[in-house]
């Protein structure tokens, strides 16, 4: 395991020894004999926005589970806002937000009641006003009274970030938060991603569009069979896997590190 403020072999930022929103050390899931993750650090920032690539089965799900206690680690420790999920989860949990590719909703109840059953869930008080912004901002005033059976996969999407809001978490994790979006849809969820960074918010978003994570993202994570193979600010990944041009795409960062320099690059 890497001491915080040593150098670091595969690049990018090393972690630094002040309190971070969001934390991973040493962090290691085994299945049976598989080892999905293998000793993976990194940490996010109040007003950072991580983006995770990596190939599927890279260990970014999982990765994402334990962070929002779903998964048990094998090993490692993990926080969330200063609190370690293994010893104090419920204290975690609740300064956290975990949007799945597939929101996991209740089908009979309306979109209203989902807010109200999350505001009763983390204790949210007079949460009348900021449910109305949050419909409002997600173009779902309209659907206040509708069941979720009755909504599309987009609204779906659109209703489970308004509850993960709800509550003003300080880390939100997002896997492939654009599923079923339309354009305006797409630019609301990323709009609103900004504004939570930037009301101090730490957020982390797995995906496959390298677009997404170039448009939003600070910072890199990029996973390879479980392993880090870069962490830190996405212009040290440019420079770091820069061709004889100069700073490439993300798309070159994220084959460099993966599968090394494509043969061009010399």
């Amino acid at each position: 395991m890497r001491a915080y403020g040593t150098s670091d072999a595969d690049g990018g930022e090393t972690l630094r020894p002040h309190r971070h929103v969001i934390k991973v050390e040493n962090y290691s899931k085994a299945y049976d004999r598989v080892l999905a993750v293998d000793g993976l650090d990194f940490a996010v920032d109040p007003g950072q926005i991580l983006g995770m690539l990596g190939r599927n089965g890279a260990g970014k799900t999982t990765t994402l589970r334990a962070l929002a206690g779903i998964v048990t680690p094998t090993q490692g420790r993990l926080w969330i806002a200063g609190h370690d999920l293994r010893v104090d989860p419920v204290s975690a949990k609740g300064r956290l937000a975990y949007i799945p590719d597939e929101p996991q909703l209740f089908e009979a109840l309306t979109v209203g009641e989902h807010l109200g059953f999350t505001a009763m869930t983390y204790g949210v008080k007079e949460f009348g006003a900021q449910a109305e912004a949050l419909l409002r901002q997600f173009e779902l005033t309209e659907k206040r009274d509708e069941v979720v059976q009755e909504l599309s996969r987009g609204m779906r999407q659109k209703l489970a970030i308004c509850c993960a809001y709800l509550h003003a978490p300080s880390a939100i994790l997002f896997d492939e938060p654009l599923t079923g979006l339309d354009p305006r849809g797409i630019r609301t969820v990323k709009d609103s991603i900004r504004e939570r960074a930037a009301a101090g918010a730490a957020v982390v978003i797995s995906s496959h569009l390298l677009s997404l994570v170039e448009d939003l993202c600070t910072h890199l994570l990029i996973m390879e069979r479980g392993e880090r193979k870069f962490f830190g600010p996405i212009d040290e990944a440019r420079v770091q896997f820069a061709g004889e041009a100069g700073p490439g795409s993300l798309e070159d960062v994220f084959f460099g590190a993966t599968e090394g320099k494509p043969a061009e690059w010399g």
